[in-house]
C-alpha cells in the first residue's frame, strides 16, 4: 500500500478532476494542461516523489496511490470525498510491458499489462461512479491506445489489455448515459515520452527505434492537449471516441521513416 495521501493543500473548485499515471509522459502533461485551465487536480501515480514535485510547480494535489490496490483505491476515495470531491474522472494509468509474440509471452508480462490497462481503469471507476453521478454532470475519460483497435504482431498482451479497456469503456457509456454521465476515449498511436517504450522494451537503444526516422510524433502534451478540450468541451458534447497518430503514422502498420 502506498503511503503518504495529504489533502491540506486546497479545496476543489466547480471544476475537479482526478488524473491517474501523472507522474510522467501523458498523465503529467494533462495535469498540467488542467492546472493552465484553473482546474483542481488530485494527482494520482504510485511514484510520490515525483508526484510532490509536480505539486509544487502547478498547484496540483498530490495523492499517491496504486490504481491496482484495492485500499489505496478506497483511501484515495476517502481523500477526494473530503477535499469536496470531483466531476471528471481521467484514467490515463497503463502501459506496456514486451513486444513478444503469443508463442513466447510471459505471464507476468499480461498480468500487469491487464491489471494496470483493465483493472485498474475498472477500480478506479467503480469507486467514484457515485460521486460522478451524485454530481449531475460527470465526465470519464479512459485513454486506450490504437492498439486497442487493430491487433499486431508481437502486440498481444498490450493488444488484449487495451481491446478489454476500448471495450469497457463502450459498455461504460451505455450504462452511464441516464445518469447524464459522458464517457470519452482517447486512442493514441505513436507517442514519443519518457519512459513508454523504455519500460516495454527494457533497453534505451530498443526504445530509440521505435521512433527512428519519424518525423514529428506525438508528445506528450499533444495528446494532453486533446484531454483537455474533451473535458473543457460544454457537457452535452460526448466525443464519444477520438483517434490521434501523427501524420507520418497513417495506420499501425504504416509508419513513414526518413533515412
Amino acid at each position: 500500500m502506498t503511503e503518504g495521501i495529504d489533502t491540506a493543500s486546497t479545496a476543489p473548485t466547480a471544476k475537479a478532476a482526478v488524473v491517474t499515471g501523472a507522474s510522467t509522459g501523458i498523465g503529467e502533461a494533462t495535469v498540467r494542461a488542467l492546472r493552465n485551465e484553473g482546474w483542481t487536480v488530485f494527482a494520482v501515480a504510485r511514484r510520490a516523489e515525483r508526484l510532490e514535485a509536480l505539486a509544487v510547480q502547478t498547484g496540483a494535489i498530490a495523492l499517491p496511490a496504486d490504481v491496482t490496490d484495492d485500499a489505496d483505491v478506497a483511501r484515495l476515495l476517502e481523500a477526494v470525498s473530503q477535499a469536496g470531491g470531483i466531476d471528471t474522472l481521467i484514467n490515463i494509468a497503463g502501459g506496456a510491458r514486451g513486444a513478444d509474440k503469443v508463442a513466447e509471452s510471459k505471464t507476468e508480462d499480461w498480468d500487469w499489462m491487464y491489471g494496470v490497462n483493465v483493472l485498474g481503469t475498472m477500480k478506479l471507476t467503480r469507486a467514484f461512479l457515485p460521486m460522478l453521478r451524485a454530481c449531475g454532470g460527470g465526465t470519464v475519460l479512459n485513454l486506450t491506445s490504437t492498439a486497442g483497435l487493430s491487433a499486431y504482431e508481437g502486440g498481444g498482451g498490450y493488444n488484449a489489455a487495451k481491446f478489454a479497456q476500448h471495450a469497457l469503456t463502450g459498455a461504460l457509456r451505455l450504462e452511464e448515459a441516464e445518469h447524464n454521465l459522458r464517457v470519452i476515449e482517447v486512442a493514441p498511436g505513436m507517442v514519443q515520452t519518457e519512459e513508454f517504450s523504455l519500460n516495454r522494451l527494457g533497453d534505451q537503444g530498443a526504445a530509440d527505434k521505435v521512433y527512428a526516422g519519424v518525423e514529428k510524433p506525438l508528445t506528450a502534451g499533444d495528446v494532453a492537449d486533446v484531454v483537455r478540450y474533451a473535458v473543457t468541451a460544454p457537457h452535452h458534447v460526448n466525443l464519444d471516441q477520438i483517434i490521434i497518430r501523427p501524420v507520418a503514422q497513417a495506420s499501425n502498420f504504416k509508419v513513414i521513416r526518413k533515412s
